[in-house]
C-alpha cells in the first residue's frame, strides 16, 4: 500500500503563513503528480496546487501568487507554502498522488488523512 502523512496544519491570523508537508510511504516504485486539494465546511472538495515529477506546477486561481508548491522527489514529500492566508483559504486539506505500486502495472491515485487550516480574521 501507498500511505500519505500530512502535517503542518493549524490555526493562524489573516496574513499569516503556514507551510504543510506530506510523505508518501510504502511500496512505492515511482510517483507521478502529487497535489493539494481543500475542502471548506459544506463545500466540495477542490484542487489547491499540483506539481508534477519534472516540477511543472498548476494552481486554483484563488492561490495563485500566494501559494506555492514544491516536492523532493528523493523523499517522496510535496509541501505547500501557504503566504497571506485568508479566512476563506480556511479548509481541510488534503494531500494527493499518482503512484505506481511495486510490482503493478498501474497508477492509482492515494489521499492522505487531512489537515486543518483555520484562518482567523
Amino acid at each position: 500500500q501507498v500511505q500519505l502523512v500530512e502535517s503542518g496544519g493549524g490555526l493562524v491570523q489573516a496574513g499569516g503563513s503556514l507551510r504543510l508537508s506530506c510523505a508518501a510511504s510504502g511500496s512505492i516504485f515511482s510517483i507521478n503528480h502529487m497535489g493539494w486539494y481543500r475542502q471548506a465546511s459544506g463545500k466540495q472538495r477542490e484542487l489547491v496546487a499540483a506539481i508534477t515529477s519534472g516540477g511543472s506546477t498548476n494552481y486554483a486561481d484563488s492561490v495563485k501568487g500566494r501559494f506555492t508548491i514544491s516536492r523532493d522527489n528523493a523523499k517522496n514529500t510535496v509541501y505547500l507554502q501557504m503566504n497571506s492566508l485568508k479566512p476563506e483559504d480556511t479548509a481541510v486539506y488534503y494531500c494527493n498522488c499518482n503512484a505506481v505500486r511495486i510490482n503493478l502495472g498501474y497508477a492509482s491515485n492515494y489521499w492522505g488523512q487531512g489537515t486543518q487550516v483555520t484562518v482567523s480574521s
